[in-house]
């Protein structure tokens, strides 16, 4: 976020004194932990050079509070101070949801998994949320900054001229924010999908093994009666009688 300072030629002695020490008079872009100056840096703020070459100073979420420099904070004060908190936060928590949900996803991928599949699925939709969340707690804050007196180098106790003189611009590191809440929503569900597809070919391969499977009969069994065996049909002693014998019965 951009802010323009735009300063007109009939200043007060005061007014002059407040650009050469206060930070917010000055051209700068605002992220989620630091204020950096891409043009000139107020001199009375302590800064240090970013990696990507511009000086910067880091934003106090007053964590922890060491000299008590929120005593003397309003209600709005407080209600946006939390705000930016629980926006890191959230901002934190899903970031550790994507990257558990890398772990998961390259798992299922290898094993061909269902079960690995739809917990990234779940995964990517619990950091959309968490996202969602952290970027309307960001626009909360936003507002309280600009609606609310929460402090000097806010908009509501800024001069009238520095007000009049001033633009405030949305760079690309808000656009992408909001973007990668959309893909993840979309990330989110094609892993729904690849799950249920994975579901439904896993229960076709089943039912296709199932045609193989030789299908096992008890076999009989000799069992004895009251003690004694059941005899073998063979067991019987002869003689056997076949046609034309000499001596069977029916030879006259």
């Amino acid at each position: 976020m951009n802010y323009l300072g735009k300063h007109s030629d009939a200043q007060s002695q005061a007014l002059l004194e407040s650009v050469n020490s206060k930070y917010y008079f000055y051209t700068r872009t605002k992220g989620l932990f630091r204020i950096c100056y891409p043009k000139e840096r107020p001199p009375t703020v302590k800064t240090y050079l970013s990696p990507v070459e511009t000086y910067c100073n880091n934003i106090n979420y007053y964590i922890p509070d060491e000299q008590n420099e929120t005593k003397d904070f309003t209600d709005d004060a407080w209600t946006r101070l939390h705000m930016g908190r629980s926006m890191i936060c959230l901002f934190i928590i899903a970031f550790i949801s994507v990257f558990a949900a890398f772990c998961t996803g390259v798992t299922g991928c290898w094993r061909r998994s269902p079960g690995n599949i739809t917990a990234t699925a779940i995964l990517m939709l619990l950091a959309c949320l968490l996202s969602a969340g952290a970027m309307g707690l960001w626009h909360g804050v936003e507002y309280y900054e600009k609606e609310k007196v929460v402090g000097e180098e806010f908009y509501q106790q800024w001069s009238n001229i520095l007000q009049e003189n001033s633009e405030i611009k949305y760079d690309w590191s808000f656009v992408f924010g909001w973007l990668s809440v959309f893909c993840s929503l979309g990330a989110a569900l094609l892993f729904f999908f690849a799950s249920c597809c994975l579901s439904s070919e896993r229960e076709k391969e089943q039912l296709g093994n199932v045609q193989y499977i030789m299908p096992v009969y008890p076999q009989k069994q000799q069992y004895a009666y009251a003690g004694y065996p059941v005899p073998q049909p063979q067991a019987y002693a002869g003689p056997y009688y076949t046609t034309g014998s000499a001596y069977g019965p029916y030879n006259y």
